[in-house]
């Protein structure tokens, strides 16, 4: 990004009545709302959170901001030595900033949504256009309100492809973000029990998934997965170009001879049963993933052999079904970023196939935003643990209480250990005493149980 003040100024219609004409010629070379991590030539977006962004603009001048955005109901306390673009609400401007710069550069854009598996899938679409294509990613899970304009601000002039993440956690929330990046294709990887606290039915959590759609250009494509009935019956409503992935052969693209390794999976597709692709995650769910990235990729006529390549080297957004190497040399699988009772089903029985010398060893934190139905759905994760397949099990957290109590009834008491959430610090201790050279170690929480604390003390 490299825009002059005043181009900014025009974009979101802010008060130049603060700036004078060498202010307005400054250039801005990026932005950042977080003013520890504000570089030099950056613009600073002031949020209002738990805390102020306004109160930290002398740490954003000191970490090279060279302009700032600024609430009109703060214009008294304004800085006098650096631009200030006065605008009503900095979060909307932002916004709107990034709406004028997506238009400016106009990369085609690919937005991904779901339950589970977005963020991977996002990795594995850009991957395989970055074969052909200058692209720009989500980085990590920056995929709110905040993250989507954060992202496009960071795309170079020369972006051809834009692939984004888009989270939500509220009706609406997808409806917006779909209409601020306007998708060429929008994806949607499954329909899970992911913040079912705010939805209440799996129904309710499509219809919102299904705003994605809202903003696609009348030309784009919509990419689901067929195998989810609540996806088909609402795609028969919609007046655009579809494909289906999954596993069946009602889908435009379905997974055949799907084999697991211990590292990887592989499998071949329907409309080239001669190309064995492979990826380098466990578990049949992430199949579907590179399904739907194969789907964009034919999209864009991307050969299937370059499709094979990209797949097979892709690089995994940190705490996403990634294998590590502990301390003792045990294999970890950190899954850490985030649970719910799906992804948590999935990722425990491709982490039962593996095979090791020693023990399997499960950690498993609280799955949040569940609602009235979360300790039922705690529980019922005893039925995905077999003490033939899984030896030990770590567990942390309120509502993890109702596993171990259904866990104790076919477990060895020494078997099952249960810690509270602030615990964390013991439960991690206890595991790296545990642990042997040997074993195979797989964690999985919601991010508020912050197991990638865990994570480093094993493998630091």
């Amino acid at each position: 990004m490299k825009m002059a003040v005043s181009e900014i100024a025009k974009a979101i219609n802010a008060d130049e009545t603060y700036l004078n004409e060498e202010q307005l010629a400054v250039e801005v070379t990026g932005t950042n709302f977080d003013s520890r991590n504000i570089e030099a030539g950056d613009l600073f977006v002031p949020l209002q959170g738990a805390h102020d962004g306004h109160d930290y603009i002398a740490s954003a001048i000191a970490n090279g901001a060279n302009a700032t955005l600024w609430s009109k109901e703060r214009v008294d306390f304004r800085p006098q030595d650096l631009p200030v673009l006065v605008v009503d609400d900095p979060l909307a401007a932002y916004q709107k900033l990034s709406q004028y710069y997506l238009t400016k550069i106009n990369p085609r854009v690919v937005a991904v949504t779901g339950s589970n598996g977005k963020t991977t899938t996002k990795d594995m679409i850009a991957a395989i256009l970055s074969q052909d294509f200058n692209v720009t990613k989500t980085y990590d899970n920056f995929n709110n309100e905040i993250g989507v304009p954060y992202t496009i601000l960071q795309m170079e002039a020369n972006t051809e492809f834009l692939v984004i993440e888009l989270g939500m956690d509220r009706p609406g929330q997808l409806d917006f973000l779909s209409k601020l990046v306007q998708p060429d294709v929008a994806v949607i990887t499954m329909i899970g029990e992911a913040h079912i606290e705010f939805f209440g039915t799996r129904d309710k959590i499509t219809d919102a998934k299904m705003e994605i759609t809202h903003g696609l250009k009348e030309d784009g494509f919509f990419v689901y997965n067929g195998d989810e009935p609540l996806l088909r019956e609402r795609a028969t409503t919609l007046d655009m170009e579809q494909r289906t992935f999954g596993r069946q052969a009602s889908d435009d693209l379905y997974a055949t001879e799907v084999a697991d390794g211990r590292f990887e999976t592989s499998f071949k597709v329907n409309d080239d049963p001669t190309i064995d692709f492979k990826i380098p995650l466990i578990g049949d769910y992430n199949v579907d993933n590179a399904l739907a990235a194969i789907e964009v990729g034919n999209i864009f006529q991307i050969p299937d052999q370059v499709i094979q390549g990209a797949l097979e080297h892709f690089a995994i957004t940190k705490n996403r079904t990634e294998w590590l190497s502990g301390n003792k040399g045990e294999a970890i699988l950190s899954d850490v970023y985030n649970s719910n009772p799906t992804a948590a089903k999935e990722v425990l029985a491709a982490f039962s196939k593996t095979n090791t010398e020693g023990r399997h060893i499960v950690v498993l934190g609280d799955m949040l935003e569940l609602g009235a139905q979360s300790v039922q759905m705690h529980a019922d994760l005893a039925a995905d643990l077999d003490p033939n397949q899984i030896d030990t099990v770590y567990l942390i957290g309120s509502d993890m209480a109702a596993l171990r109590d259904r866990l104790l009834t076919k477990y060895e008491p020494q078997n099952v250990h249960y810690y509270t959430a602030d615990q964390l610090e013991q439960l991690s201790s206890d595991l790296q005493a545990d642990v042997t050279a040997q074993d195979e170690v797989m964690l999985k929480a919601s991010h508020g149980l912050h197991l990638e604390k865990v994570v480093a003390d094993l493998t630091n």
